[in-house]
């Protein structure tokens, strides 16, 4: 469901479920109505494609709040009401810039906290960096890395030097360098019970 917070994570969902249902071609492309000197063949088509518009757009009215359902309840077809809702939570290009530097700035005071599991603080830089890329910044897995690697507590003092040392960075996926850390943290784990 479309809220005033989630539209990023919105969006991606709603594209997998239109093109799930064979429409998502619909609001890529639009249509248009044809001219009245069209054969049977094209009449049929554009009855076809006018179906399938119908259809994305009851999925959309049925995946957004109330409040926004109003927002976009005069739109005559998915494109339309799709463009609206993009322009609404995306905004303008001032707005996305100050997205962009709020969501740099909370990047950046990323603290891994004494008590925290791997798995959780990962999860929470993900978050970050996710929302960061789908609004246009390119922020590649090394500097994800790195910003870790800064931000771990002290128990990760011996693989931090480790995987600084002996480790090339720019080849390294985070996936994988997550999972050397959660395997680290999980001996550890089993060497204090």
């Amino acid at each position: 469901m479309l809220t005033k917070l989630n539209y990023d994570n919105w969006s991606i969902k709603i594209k997998a479920l239109l093109g799930a249902q064979d429409v998502w071609e619909i609001m890529e492309n639009g249509f248009q109505e044809a001219e009245a000197t069209v054969d049977q063949a094209q009449r049929d088509a554009l009855k076809e494609t006018r179906k399938k518009d119908k259809k994305a757009l009851y999925i959309l009215y049925q995946s957004v709040d109330e409040d926004t359902f109003e927002t976009i309840a005069n739109a005559e077809t998915l494109k339309a009401a799709w463009d609206k809702l993009q322009s609404t939570h995306k905004g303008v290009d001032c707005v996305k810039k100050v997205r962009l530097k709020t969501l740099r700035g909370e990047f950046e005071s990323l603290q891994m906290k004494e008590m925290e599991m791997i798995a959780e603080y990962h999860t929470k830089v993900m978050v970050v960096v996710n929302q960061l890329r789908r609004n246009g910044e390119e922020i590649t897995d090394v500097r994800v890395i790195e910003k870790v690697l800064r931000n771990l507590n002290t128990k990760f003092e011996v693989i931090t030097t480790m995987i600084k040392e002996t480790q090339n960075l720019e080849s390294m996926k985070i996936e994988q360098f997550i999972g050397s850390l959660q395997a680290y943290e999980e001996k550890k784990k089993r060497r204090m019970e």
